[in-house]
C-alpha cells in the first residue's frame, strides 16, 4: 500500500482546519442569532415612572402602533413568566378598555399589549353599568390610567339581536332583554335607510358606532370624577370600533 505523499497530507490538514473554522463560525453565528432573539423578548412591565410620563394622546398613539403590529402579524415577543413575577409588585396600566364579550375580539392582542399594560372590562354590547364605571374610576383616579376606551366591533351579536328585535324575555332570558334595552336607544337614534334589519350592514355598523359613542356619553354623565378628570386634561374618554375582518381599530377622535 502506498504511503500518502507530503502534498496530500498537507492538503488534508488544510481541509481539516478549514472545516473546523467553518464549524466554529457557524456556532458563533448561531449563538449571536439566539442572543438577538432573546434581546427582543420583552420581560419588563410598565412602571409608575413610565405611566406618569405619558400623555393621553401619546398613549393612544402607542395603542395605534400596537394595532399596526397586530394587523401585520408582528406581535411583540414577551416573557410572560418574567412579566408575571414583576407584576406581583404592583400595576401601572396606561389605559382601560371596555369591550364586548365577543371571543373574536382579543383585546390585548389587538393592541399588542402584555401583562400589566391595560385594564379590560367586557360586557355584551360594550355598554356601561355602575360596576364598570366604578372600575373605570379606580383605574384612572387610583391606579393612574390616562385613557378610557369604549371599543365596539363589527358584526356585534348583541347589537344585531337588538336591531332584529329578538324577544329574549319570552325565551326566559330576562337579563339579556334588559341588556338589549340599553342598546335600543342607539338603534332608535341611528338614521335608518332601508329596512331595520341586521342584514342591512351599513345601518348595523352605524348603530354599532353610535352605541359606542353613546356609552362614552353615559360614562361622563354617570361619573363626575371621570368627567372632571377629562375636562382637566388628565384623561381621555374615547370610543373606537374594531373591524373583525381587517383587524383595524378606528378611533372616533381621528
Amino acid at each position: 500500500m502506498k504511503k500518502p505523499t507530503l502534498p496530500l497530507i498537507a492538503l488534508s490538514i488544510v481541509l481539516l482546519l478549514t472545516s473546523c473554522q467553518e464549524t466554529k463560525k457557524t456556532s458563533i453565528e448561531t449563538q449571536q442569532t439566539q442572543e438577538l432573539v432573546e434581546e427582543k423578548v420583552v420581560g419588563s412591565i410598565l412602571t409608575a415612572v413610565e405611566q406618569a410620563s405619558m400623555t393621553p394622546q401619546e398613549i393612544i398613539g402607542r395603542l395605534k402602533k400596537g394595532n399596526e403590529n397586530f394587523i401585520n402579524n408582528n406581535l411583540t415577543q414577551r416573557d410572560h413568566s418574567e412579566q408575571r413575577r414583576k407584576a406581583t409588585i404592583g400595576q401601572f396600566p396606561k389605559a382601560f378598555v371596555l369591550s364586548c364579550v365577543d371571543s373574536r375580539v382579543p383585546v390585548e392582542d389587538v393592541f399588542d399589549l402584555g401583562i400589566g399594560d391595560i385594564f379590560v372590562a367586557r360586557v355584551a354590547g360594550n355598554i356601561e353599568n355602575t360596576d364598570i364605571v366604578g372600575s373605570m374610576e379606580f383605574a384612572t383616579a387610583v391606579a393612574g390610567s390616562k385613557v378610557v376606551i369604549v371599543m365596539g366591533h363589527t358584526a356585534c351579536g348583541a347589537v344585531k339581536s337588538t336591531i332584529d328585535q329578538v324577544d329574549a324575555r319570552s325565551l326566559g332570558m330576562t337579563s339579556l332583554a334588559d341588556l338589549m334595552a340599553e342598546i335600543e336607544p342607539a338603534v332608535i337614534e341611528t338614521e335608518l335607510q332601508g329596512e331595520r334589519d341586521s342584514k342591512n350592514t351599513i345601518y348595523t355598523n352605524n348603530v354599532i358606532n353610535n352605541n359606542a359613542i353613546r356609552t362614552v356619553k353615559n360614562i361622563r354623565e354617570a361619573s363626575p370624577t371621570l368627567a372632571k378628570m377629562e375636562d382637566d386634561g388628565k384623561i381621555m374618554i374615547v370610543s373606537a370600533i374594531y373591524d373583525m375582518e381587517s383587524g383595524t381599530v378606528l378611533f372616533n377622535n381621528d
